[in-house]
């Protein structure tokens, strides 16, 4: 069976989470995150929000984020070191299985993700993830 996803019916479900921060709680987070469909070991997620996203990072694999709208700088830290990358609408990054990886859009975003479970985050305002583990 083959799965459709209307994106723009699945974003107008979502409110905007406004200054979000790392330390945001599930009730805060719940109403700007959406699990559209499941995907291999994971699922499609839809993400709207401004602010600066909690670290995470998939051990079971790569995650690819698509930008529908807005944009964001998504800050990365692999076995290369740290890098920030800025994202346009219509762009797509492959984040590699187990980088720790954050957004920040202080103007606002909308993300799709594939996203392999589990997740870990960290819910700290921190630079380096690493320093908590």
């Amino acid at each position: 069976m083959v799965a459709v996803v209307d994106l723009k019916a699945e974003f107008a479900k979502l409110t905007l989470l406004k200054g979000r921060t790392p330390a945001s709680t599930e009730a805060e987070r719940a109403k700007a995150f959406g699990r559209v469909a499941p995907y291999r070991d994971g699922a499609i997620f839809t993400a709207k929000f401004s602010g600066t996203s909690a670290w995470e990072r998939h051990p079971q694999g790569d995650e690819i984020v698509q930008i529908v709208d807005g944009a964001t700088t998504l800050h990365l830290i692999t076995d290369e070191g740290r890098q920030s990358l800025k994202l346009t609408a219509g762009m797509l990054a492959i984040v590699p299985q187990n980088a720790w990886h954050q957004f920040e859009a202080p103007d606002g975003v909308c993300v799709m993700t594939a996203t392999p479970q589990p997740t870990e985050h960290v819910r700290a305002d921190v630079e380096d993830p690493r320093t908590l583990e």
